[in-house]
Parts: C-alpha cells; sequence; structure tokens
C-alpha cells in the first residue's frame, strides 16, 4: 500500500485516537507492531494518517490495547481502510485543503456547533455575500480560486438541506450582522437568508447582542463537530494561517465549556430572529 502524501484531517483524526490508545497502556510503537505480527513503522505510519487499517487489524489492536469501549472500536472501524471520494475532492489542488478538510468534518458530524464573532457562519452564505468576501483577500485572489471557493462554499449547506439535515446551532455576534460586506443590497439578502435558514427544524441560530457583557472565545471563530462517539469529537479554530485543527479530551471539553457559557448570554431564537430581521430593515 502506498504512504498517503497528504493525510486528511479524518484521516490524521484516527490515528490520533490510535495513538492515544496506544500511549494509556504505555506501549511503544514498535511493541504495537511487533505483538501485531507487523513492520515495525507500521504503527507510526497508521498513527501519522500515512496508512489505513483493516478493520480486522483494527480490533486486534484495540485488543493488545486492552480497548474495551465497544463503542469508540466501533465507531474507529467506520474510518478504517479507504476512504470513499466526497464531493469536496473534486476541489483538492484547487482551493486551501483546510478548506476539504472542513467540508469532510461536516460531513460526518453528527452535530455541529459554531462560533462566528466577524462572520457569517460560512455554510449559511450566499453566492453573492461569499464572493464579496473573497474578493477582499490581499493580496487579491486569483478570479479561478474566487470562483472555486465560493462554490465549494455553497456545497457545504447540503449538510443541513438533507432530508436527514445534521442538527447546527450557531454563534453569530451581532457585529458580524451590522457589517455591509459587498453592500447594503447584498448585506440585506445576506441577512435574509439566514431568516430563512434559521427556520430549518435542524438548524437554532443564536444572536450574541452588543450588550453582552463579555463572553469567552470573544473574537475567535470555531466550530465543533460532534462525531459518533465523543472521543472523536473535533474542534476547529480559524487562523490568519488557516485552520487549526484540535481533539485532545482536556480541549474538547474546554471547548464544549465555552460554547455553554457562550449560549448563555446569547439570546433566544425568537429574540435572535427578531433582531436579525431588524438588522436587515434598516440596511
Amino acid at each position: 500500500m502506498a504512504p498517503r502524501q497528504a493525510p486528511t484531517i479524518r484521516q490524521r483524526r484516527f490515528g490520533a485516537e490510535l495513538r492515544r490508545l496506544r500511549e494509556a497502556v504505555g506501549m511503544s510503537a514498535p511493541a504495537a507492531a511487533e505483538r501485531l505480527g507487523a513492520d515495525r513503522t507500521m504503527i507510526s505510519n497508521i498513527e501519522s494518517g500515512r496508512f489505513g487499517i483493516s478493520e480486522e487489524r483494527l480490533r486486534r489492536l484495540a485488543s493488545i490495547y486492552e480497548c474495551d469501549d465497544s463503542e469508540l472500536i466501533d465507531a474507529l472501524t467506520t474510518m478504517t481502510g479507504g476512504r470513499p471520494k466526497g464531493w469536496w475532492d473534486e476541489y483538492r489542488g484547487k482551493i486551501p485543503p483546510d478548506f476539504l478538510d472542513v467540508a469532510e468534518l461536516e460531513h460526518h458530524a453528527t452535530s455541529l456547533r459554531t462560533l462566528q464573532t466577524a462572520h457569517i457562519p460560512g455554510m449559511f452564505q450566499t453566492e453573492e455575500h461569499a464572493r464579496a468576501l473573497f474578493d477582499l483577500f490581499v493580496p487579491a485572489l486569483p478570479r479561478l480560486e474566487v470562483e472555486l471557493r465560493v462554490a465549494h462554499r455553497l456545497a457545504r449547506r447540503g449538510v443541513v438541506e438533507s432530508d436527514h439535515g445534521v442538527p447546527y446551532v450557531g454563534l453569530i455576534h451581532e457585529a458580524a450582522l451590522r457589517m455591509r460586506i459587498g453592500g447594503r443590497r447584498i448585506a440585506a439578502a445576506q441577512l435574509n437568508r439566514l431568516l430563512d435558514e434559521g427556520e430549518r427544524p435542524n438548524v437554532k441560530l443564536l444572536v450574541i447582542p452588543f450588550t453582552a457583557e463579555g463572553f469567552p472565545m470573544a473574537g475567535d471563530t470555531m466550530m465543533y463537530a460532534s462525531a459518533a462517539n465523543p472521543h472523536l469529537d473535533t474542534v476547529e479554530v480559524d487562523s490568519p494561517i488557516g485552520a487549526v485543527f484540535l481533539d485532545s479530551p482536556t480541549q474538547l471539553a474546554n471547548f464544549r465549556r465555552r460554547l455553554d457559557l457562550v449560549e448563555q448570554v446569547a439570546l433566544n431564537p425568537s429574540e435572535s430572529r427578531d433582531l436579525i430581521l431588524e438588522i436587515a430593515r434598516d440596511m
């Protein structure tokens, strides 16, 4: 099997969980490979996401690591072996890879929670809003890349639009709602799109008003993607150099707590809708 040159976040996440199981029993990678009857470098390659693994070998490794969490093992089996191509793969090599990792995380998530303090959530952006946003990049992006990024962003909304759309909670600061990206007309149309999206039974949009007296992660943009098993959750945080993905148990617990605290200062869904409508009318 040829090694993967650029493992996806899901492949790396699978490897990271196997590494944690191995380290929990104090076993070295070469020792684990010997117990598995494999080349001594195989374990490190699996843990880095460079190699896949069969379900049979995964279950053998779980036994070697003395893991008796059957739900976690079953969840890991869905991440083994070859990776079926997703719709985002058509953009591979054309837009930044972390854009594709975000789409893959959303696709496999059982629920999503996001925090946006300066922007509208990506999957709810209109075509004109997204294009105007990408046109603000310095240095300017090539026109073809702008259009590819816009098309990719529009396709992401499929995870909430399907018949079994993923449950989504979006925390949006009032500042993001009042920015007139692209001008008044585009900004007003964007807010009306948000109002429509908020009517979906699986979508809850909560506005953090200017009157909120501070909250954790003020100024941050992040996504918490829940997995079939909580051990496999992943946090994505935006940074000036691209997406940062976090998955340690302590980090996951801290971000869940922070999001809970932000929800406490946000308006309820009805009040949030009223404020979005008021801002849209004032555009």
